[in-house]
């Protein structure tokens, strides 16, 4: 019994939630002093994990976030995002002397909540931020349950307390939107990454929307990230009797591999074809023509994502973090139909 006790054993036990045990086994506000008492001298009885019991007792400070990424670790590896948001939550933990404690696991959420419910277990951190949310995400509840500190990027969400620093995927999409009707452009395609993703989602209904409102007709075909998408979708939509005369792809790689296979048909971009990126990264401007696209600050992101969660550890309450507005940098990639 001792080896493998649990907090749900020493709640039941007790006769209190599984929350008030983690506050009292992690150090944190929320429960009563003799409440506290109980708990931890159950849990030594138990032997359960002794560490985070250990760090209950003391009192200590373990100053460490947790992030794990759930993402394939070839997509990790070439995609400008992750590495400017990391940047940015750094320059937070740097500077309040915390620490980072990094894990790419790849696709596989489950794998993702198991290693924060260890973390957590072990004393290892005192709270994670959690990246990529996904429709029905099973990572809110678990973290909830466990009453483990958690920042989501992402939400708003309804019923639910965890902080979110959400990004106005919407106003995102009427920018480009904007930009291409502008232009002149009535037929446009959005080659959109896995609707798993909420910020997909959001992208894809803020897309739709943005062009009824300017009588224009959108094609939507999900992909994975991966160029090779890019290059099919554009090889389906081009041979069509009416293609369209734009395209929208959701980050850097699929734009340049969209705008190269345009090329390789013989479409003039901008000429005959516009391409926009939803990704400005340094790639963007290293193809000719340079690719407009969507700039938004992934490092002032992260730091908001930190100083959230270091916010939430230190006992405030953040709810709702807004994150600064994206600006579209126009560049010769679009341009009006010639």
């Amino acid at each position: 019994m001792a080896a493998k006790a649990t907090m749900a054993d020493i709640a039941k036990q007790l006769g209190i939630s599984r929350a008030a045990v983690s506050y009292a086994l992690n150090a944190q506000p929320g429960v009563a002093a003799d409440t506290r008492e109980a708990v931890l001298k159950l849990a030594t009885d138990l032997g359960w994990h002794p560490s985070a019991s250990a760090r209950a007792l003391t009192g200590s400070d373990i100053k460490v976030i947790g992030l794990a990424l759930s993402r394939p670790t070839d997509t990790f590896a070439v995609d400008s995002f992750f590495f400017e948001f990391l940047a940015g939550v750094e320059s937070v933990l740097v500077e309040r002397g915390w620490s980072l404690l990094l894990r790419v696991i790849g696709d596989l959420p489950e794998v993702e909540i198991e290693t924060y419910r260890r973390w957590w277990g072990e004393g290892r951190i005192d709270g994670v931020i959690l990246v990529d949310e996904r429709h029905r995400d099973e990572r809110i509840a678990a973290v909830e349950e466990i009453g483990l500190p958690a920042v989501l990027c992402g939400g708003p969400r309804k019923g639910i307390e965890l902080p979110c620093v959400w990004t106005d995927q919407a106003g995102d999409a009427a920018l480009i939107v904007e930009h291409l009707s502008g232009l002149g452009h009535r037929r446009i395609a959005h080659v959109s990454g896995p609707r798993d993703f909420v910020h997909e989602r959001g992208r894809q209904r803020g897309v739709r929307t943005a062009a009824a409102r300017h009588g224009i007709s959108v094609t939507t075909i999900e992909g994975t990230y991966a160029p090779g998408d890019a290059r099919a979708a554009v090889d389906q939509l081009m041979s069509e009797p009416d293609p369209p005369t734009a395209f929208i792809f959701s980050n850097d790689h699929m734009s340049v591999a969209g705008l190269q296979q345009l090329r390789a048909l013989g479409k003039s971009v901008p000429t005959e074809v516009s391409v926009v990126s939803w990704d400005d990264s340094p790639l963007t401007q290293a193809v000719e023509p340079q690719l407009t696209a969507l700039f938004r600050d992934n490092q002032a992101y992260g730091r908001q994502a930190a100083e959230a969660l270091l916010g939430l550890v230190a006992g405030q309450h953040p709810s709702l973090v807004a994150v600064a507005r994206s600006q579209l940098r126009e560049r010769s990639s679009s341009g009006p139909i010639g």
